[in-house]
Formats: structure tokens, sequence, C-alpha cells
């Protein structure tokens, strides 16, 4: 099975250190009042989720060639992941609620 259909984990990019070629095949999906989804409109692929008071986007780590190269920053959601996800290394890691408190500080609102 290709792994950028899946991808396991997501890789958050903001700014302008992103650059989306293609964007015109990806089928965008209003997943709340506050973010997005996106996916290939040819195959199905997950590509990214948008939290869209920011613009920042999350991306499949699946979808990048060279994944593998790049180090785990920040884990987040870490009392959400499955029992048998675990990410060895010396990383910040937040709970959903961490995450949640910490946007509410910044002024983002959820229903």
């Amino acid at each position: 099975m290709c792994r950028r259909w899946a991808g396991s984990f997501y890789s958050a990019q903001t700014g302008e250190s992103v650059r989306i070629s293609g964007e015109g095949s990806a089928t965008i999906y209003r997943s709340s009042e506050w973010a997005e989804r996106a996916f290939c409109a040819h195959c199905g692929s997950n590509l990214w989720f948008r939290f869209l008071p920011t613009g920042g986007r999350s991306f499949s780590a699946g979808l990048f060639d060279a994944a593998a190269k790049h180090a785990i920053e920040k884990e987040i959601f870490v009392d959400e992941r499955a029992d048998w996800c675990r990410i060895e290394g010396d990383h910040p890691r937040q709970t959903g609620a961490e995450v949640i408190a910490e946007a509410e500080a910044a002024g983002f609102k959820f229903n």
C-alpha cells in the first residue's frame, strides 16, 4: 500500500516555508468552523489539515520522500495517540488539553 495514502504522522509547517504545487488537484473539506482538510482528488491521499485562524497547515509526513531526514520538534495530543504509537526522543510533548489551552490563550475560540 502506498505510504503517501495514509502517511502516519503529520508535519506542521506554517507561513512561507511551504510551497505547494498542484493545489488545484486537492479537494477541500471544511471539517469545522475553524479547520479544513484536503485530499488528492485523483487517489484520495490525505494531504493536509489547515487551522483556518492562522492559515497554518499540517501535512501528512508520508507525502515527503525525505521525511526520515527531519527531526521531530514537538509532539501534540499525546494523550490521544494509539497505545502502540510511541515516539522516542527528547522533544516537547503536549496533551490535547494543553494544546487547546494554548490556542485559547492566544485568542482562538472553539465551540
